[in-house]
Formats: C-alpha cells, sequence, structure tokens
C-alpha cells in the first residue's frame, strides 16, 4: 500500500477507481493529533471507533494509541512503536518512522472532531454500499430457506440499525448535566397538558396513577372477554392522537409537545372495524346503529363531523393478521422514520406470532413479550400490548384478575413495566339476575345494578416506577367509551360523567 492515498472528489481512490470512499489523508492526520497530543482523544472519542477507519493499519494504530489512553500511559509515535514493532502493515509504511510522519502531519487541536466526523461518515457510506451488495447477493441467489418477506425485514433491520449506530453517547455525564437534563423533563410536564411527565392517555386519575405513558416501557392491558380492553386502548389511542401538536422539544428537535403519533395493530379486527368503533365514540352513535345506517339526521350530521375531524388525527392502523413480531416491529420502525412514532398499540399479544423457532406456546410469548419490550427501548416508545386472562378467574368467587390469571404468566409479568387489568363487575352481576319469583333477591340485585352501572375499574397489579391500585372509570357500553368518572363530591355543580 502507497504511504499517502488521495481521496478525490468523486469519491473514488485515485489508485483504484472501485474502492470505497475513504480519506486517508484524514485518518493521517487525525491519528498524527492524537500521538501530538493525547487530550484529543477524548474529544473525539464518541465520534469515531477503529472500526471507522479504512485503512486496518490506521485502525490497529487507533487501537493501540486507546489501550495506552485507557490505563492513563502516554501514546506518542516512541511508545507505540514498541507495541506495534511486530505489525507485518506498519512494517511495509516504515514501522517507527511511520508513526514519526504521522505526528508530523497532525492537525490542529480545533480540526480534530471534525476529522473524525468525516471520517465516521465515509465508513458509514461504506456500510451503505455493503449493505446494498448484500441485499442484492441474496435477492440474486434463490434459496427455499429465504423468502422475499424475510429479506425485506433483514434488510430494513439492517438500515435501521445503521442510522441509529453512533447517536447515542455512552459514559460518564456531569452532574450539572444529569441536573439539567432532570429540569428539562420537569419542564416539559409542567407545559404539558396535565401536568404529566409521560404521554397523556385523556383520563385524568389514570394518568395521576402512571404519571402517563412514559418512553421505553411496556405496558401490558389484559382482561376477559368482554370486559373492554379494545375499546379502553382504542380510546387511549384516539385521546392520544387527538390532543397532537407538534413543536420544538427541550432538545432542540422537532417532535410532539402534547399528545402523539400512534401506531395501532389490529390483529382481531379490520381497520375499517376499528374506525367505526372511534367514530360511534366521538359522534356518539351506537356502532350498530352505525353499521345497520340507522341514524337520524342529527345524529348522521355528527357522524360526519366526527369523521372530518378525525381525517387530521396521526393514528395510523395496521390490520394484517397473524403478523410476526419482526415484521412487527420492522413496519414501527418504517412508520417512526417516515411519519414519526410516539405511542404504539398491539391487539392482542396472543396473535402475534414468534419466529417459529420455539417448540412450546410459553417460550413463543416470551419471545414476543421480549420483542415487544426491545421496540420500545430501540424507538423510545410507550408500547401497550393486550393480553387475554385465562379462564380461571371464571372459577372464582372474586372475580377481580390478579396477576397469576394471565397466559404465560411468566414471562408477560417479568417483561413488563406495568400491567393493568380492566374489569367490569356490572357485566358478571348482570349474569347473577334472580329469577322473576324471587322478589326479596330481585330488589337486592337491582340495588347492586344500580350502584354498578356505567361503572369500570382498571386494576395496576405491577408498576415498576410507580404505586399499584385500582383506578375507577366511567364506561358507556352503548358508545363502547371510557371516560373520567366523576366523584360524589364533585357533582354538586351538575356535571356527569366526564369523557373525552
Amino acid at each position: 500500500m502507497n504511504e499517502i492515498s488521495t481521496f478525490n472528489a468523486t469519491g473514488t481512490n485515485e489508485a483504484t477507481v472501485d474502492a470505497m470512499p475513504h480519506s486517508i489523508e484524514a485518518e493521517q492526520q487525525l491519528l498524527g493529533a492524537i500521538l501530538t497530543n493525547n487530550d484529543i482523544f477524548d474529544r473525539i472519542a464518541s465520534v469515531v471507533g477503529p472500526q471507522h477507519f479504512y485503512d486496518p493499519v490506521h485502525a490497529r494504530i487507533f487501537d493501540c494509541a486507546a489501550a495506552r489512553l485507557a490505563k492513563n500511559a502516554l501514546a506518542s509515535p516512541v511508545t507505540l512503536k514498541s507495541y506495534m514493532e511486530d505489525d507485518e502493515g506498519l512494517a511495509e509504511l516504515g514501522g517507527g518512522a511511520y508513526l514519526v510522519r504521522l505526528a508530523a502531519s497532525a492537525t490542529s487541536a480545533f480540526a480534530a472532531r471534525d476529522y473524525a466526523q468525516m471520517i465516521y461518515d465515509l465508513a458509514i457510506r461504506r456500510q451503505l454500499i455493503q449493505v446494498g451488495q448484500s441485499i442484492s447477493a441474496k435477492a440474486s441467489k434463490v434459496d427455499v430457506s429465504s423468502e422475499p418477506k424475510d429479506q425485506i425485514v433483514e434488510a430494513e433491520q439492517a438500515l435501521y440499525a445503521l442510522a441509529e449506530s453512533g447517536t447515542a453517547e455512552s459514559g460518564f455525564q456531569s452532574f450539572l448535566r444529569a441536573v439539567t437534563d432532570a429540569v428539562n423533563v420537569a419542564n416539559a410536564a409542567y407545559q404539558r397538558d396535565g401536568g404529566l411527565a409521560g404521554v397523556s392517555t385523556g383520563l385524568i386519575d389514570l394518568d395521576k396513577k402512571l404519571g402517563g405513558l412514559h418512553k421505553s416501557d411496556l405496558l401490558i392491558l389484559a382482561g376477559r372477554p368482554s370486559m373492554g380492553k379494545t375499546s379502553l386502548a382504542t380510546n387511549i389511542a384516539y385521546n392520544i392522537a387527538k390532543a397532537y401538536k407538534k413543536g420544538i422539544l427541550h432538545d432542540g428537535t422537532e417532535g410532539a409537545v402534547n399528545g402523539g403519533v400512534v401506531g395501532f395493530y389490529s390483529l382481531e379486527m379490520s381497520a375499517e372495524q376499528l374506525a367505526a368503533r372511534i367514530l360511534s365514540e366521538a359522534a356518539e352513535v351506537p356502532s350498530e346503529q352505525i353499521r345497520r345506517g340507522d341514524m337520524t339526521e342529527v345524529e348522521f350530521r355528527r357522524f360526519v363531523d366526527a369523521a372530518k375531524q378525525l381525517e387530521s388525527c396521526p393514528l395510523f392502523i395496521d390490520d394484517t393478521p397473524a403478523l410476526p413480531i419482526s415484521q412487527l416491529a420492522a413496519r414501527a420502525r418504517r412508520l417512526k422514520r417516515t411519519q414519526g412514532l410516539d405511542v404504539l398499540v398491539v391487539d392482542y399479544l396472543q396473535l402475534v406470532r414468534g419466529t417459529g423457532r420455539s417448540e412450546n406456546r410459553v417460550n413463543e410469548i416470551s419471545e414476543i413479550t421480549m420483542g415487544l419490550k426491545a421496540i420500545a427501548k430501540e424507538l423510545q416508545i410507550p408500547v401497550i400490548a393486550l393480553s387475554q386472562l385465562s379462564r380461571q378467574v371464571e372459577n372464582r368467587e372474586d372475580k377481580r384478575p390478579q396477576l397469576s390469571d394471565l397466559r404465560e404468566s411468566g414471562s408477560i409479568e417479568q417483561d413488563a413495566d406495568v400491567v393493568m387489568f380492566v374489569f367490569r363487575e356490572e357485566y358478571y352481576k348482570e349474569r347473577e339476575k334472580p329469577g322473576d319469583h324471587e322478589m326479596d333477591k330481585i330488589s337486592i340485585w337491582q340495588e347492586e345494578m344500580e350502584r354498578l352501572r356505567g361503572k369500570a375499574e382498571v386494576v395496576i397489579g405491577k408498576q415498576r416506577h410507580g404505586p399499584i391500585g385500582t383506578v375507577e372509570l366511567s364506561f358507556e357500553g352503548r358508545f363502547t367509551r371510557f371516560g373520567n368518572l366523576v366523584k360524589p363530591w364533585q357533582q354538586d355543580g351538575g356535571g356527569g360523567d366526564v369523557g373525552f
């Protein structure tokens, strides 16, 4: 290899037309700067690493210098020479004399970070080319074990990983910076409706208990059939999308200052059915009337007005059935990249497919919950996953659900940051109606039904960063709508149940 190899304007090495994008001179000058002033290493260590150097000899020189500096020892041409005497690549370039020439060609200290950024950017370009070549090679090879759909998912994962690499700086930070970040989070909470650190669900008492929906959290919303899991999830999704307001965040980037963009995986219901539910609760027209077209002129006008309002809501629905967890993650990444994504809802967990490698259902569910938690952390968003409960609830006197009722509960309970249960006692009490001839029991039953009518509970069985307990909500079955329950002491003002 030549000692000096220039990088021309077209992004190719002058000696070799087909060489990958690189700049040997930038690598030489950055290495020289580090060898003459070791303090420069701390400024560029978060930007560039040995893997970003095009010349393997330069990568080894950087690595050796980094190892020396990690031990708080001097990294200079003289000290590095003794450690790299057996390096054949360096010997070809002139051995110790090459290290001295590197020091002589050093860039100035203030320009070092710019050179480091240039080296990093060129390395990313090379990786992009390699990803493209890999995609092309796999697509060209017709293999029965490698389906095109799987190749698309792999390609998206590779590109997303490449896009995210180098964005997070690790290591120690000063207490001042940590305090500043904490104040910024508190300020964002103060500015946001309801004063929450997380995204508001639109349900006041639930927000108070959870502090909103927090980034990187996996929230499990579980319940028996007909308890209203999907209804509550759609209510929350609609509330968040309806409140969406774009602006500049405290870190200077653009994003949601209120509400958010919502992605909804509806694996059980079609997108049209889900939209009808949301329209029903927004227009206050029962969903069965919408399906039949049985509406008065006033109701139809409300229905059309609600539809117009919903047009601008950033709520995206994917109703593809039996999605594998890998595809679910890939589509979420794509949505975040193209439209933005602040909250993800999965309805429901047991309908997601694993990779097919697990031999039993428990292991498959474990793989899915781990995958959902990974999505939450990777995309820095809260993920709400709905889950079915086992039938053992029905065999108990007290039908209120608990953690042990979760199907395949071990992995779900372990991976979730929050586990919530939807419970409507009215549903069970309605099925306990005494016979018409039992007048005394009928009277007691009617009193109980009156007490429970229009009420629902969300039981928080686990919360990693907060209290557990029960939140009472209102429930309007006709519109499948949950709302904020007005307390007895709040009724003096003449208010009823507060919707959203």
